[in-house]
């Protein structure tokens, strides 16, 4: 009995003592990775390396995690969305933002977050959109969506707006994410690159492009703060924005409602030149549309045969 006793704490002593030797080696290796890992990126680490670093045949995955998250620079990290909750590792503080991109794959900051990384607004906003592109569609044959008949567009914008639920509040950092599905674009207008967020450091995100985030804005104006933020979003954008890339960019996402008409009276509104706006003015036309859902009192632009708010 005393014997099996000894064995195990025996045991456990030169598992510890492996770990411990190969401490030096193992922070080198996770320092020179990535900063954020999802959980399979470690135990794929684990995998690949116990025997370079002669770990202890009875060194389990959750032992070694929870040696470097005690003796280490490891982090774990979960925020918990209500529809899934993500999780996964750091190595030191990294910010949320970048965290977040890291452990969320086909991810991108979009709306609103989008418009402020574009320097369309002033103010660094409270809540943050991220967006996941959905996996690519099996090639089934299935139609692109609409378009639609006037009485089917007529019903669905005299309703709400689907508004996303999946959100967290983030105290410490006074920060609010929401988590949106997006469908497959093939990552059509999503870039990288180091962006200003009120700290000290750039931070390295990826996010839409100027084109794109006014597109996704027009879309879902309840996510960019209304119609109101939307048409200030365009004429903060005038002489950056590339409105030929614009108009080749819908017409690739292929909506299915006729956004170009909101997009052209955006344009119009906001003083674009002519040449530019009849780029959207001289497609089809064929449906009165709506600027946002649910308006209330409206006005109607026939240029645009285009539902707006009253005093708009």
């Amino acid at each position: 009995m005393l014997g099996g006793i000894y064995a195990a704490q025996l045991g456990i002593f030169v598992m510890v003592s492996r770990i411990e030797i190969a401490k030096p080696d193992i922070v080198k290796s996770f320092a020179q990775g990535p900063r954020v890992l999802r959980a399979q990126a470690v135990g794929e680490i684990f995998n690949r390396n116990r025997a370079f670093w002669r770990l202890a045949r009875s060194m389990s995955l959750d032992a070694f995690l929870r040696f470097l998250t005690e003796q280490t620079q490891l982090r774990e990290v979960r925020f918990g969305f209500p529809n899934r909750a993500i999780s996964g590792y750091t190595w030191g503080e990294v910010p949320v933002l970048e965290t977040l991109l890291g452990l969320v794959e086909r991810s991108y900051y979009s709306h609103s977050t989008a418009v402020r990384i574009h320097g369309l607004t002033e103010q660094i906003p409270k809540t943050v959109y991220l967006t996941r592109e959905r996996a690519e569609p099996k090639n089934d044959g299935a139609a692109q969506p609409g378009p639609y008949d006037q009485d089917a567009i007529d019903r669905a914008f005299a309703q709400p707006p689907r508004v996303s639920q999946n959100e967290i509040e983030l105290k410490a950092q006074e920060m609010r994410l929401v988590f949106l599905e997006g469908a497959s674009q093939q990552e059509l207008g999503i870039v990288s690159g180091a962006v200003s967020w009120g700290a000290a450091q750039p931070l390295c995100l990826r996010y839409s492009t100027l084109e794109r985030t006014l597109i996704d804005i027009v879309v879902r104006p309840f996510y960019a703060g209304g119609v109101s933020e939307v048409a200030k979003a365009f004429e903060s954008a005038r002489g950056s924005l590339s409105v030929d890339a614009m108009a080749a960019m819908l017409k690739r996402l292929s909506l299915g409602y006729p956004y170009h008409q909101a997009i052209g009276y955006y344009l119009e509104r906001a003083g674009y030149k002519s040449t530019l706006v009849n780029l959207f003015a001289h497609l089809p036309m064929e449906r009165d549309f709506y600027l946002a859902h649910r308006m209330g009192r409206t006005s109607y632009v026939p240029r645009w045969r285009l539902h707006v708010p009253e005093g708009f």
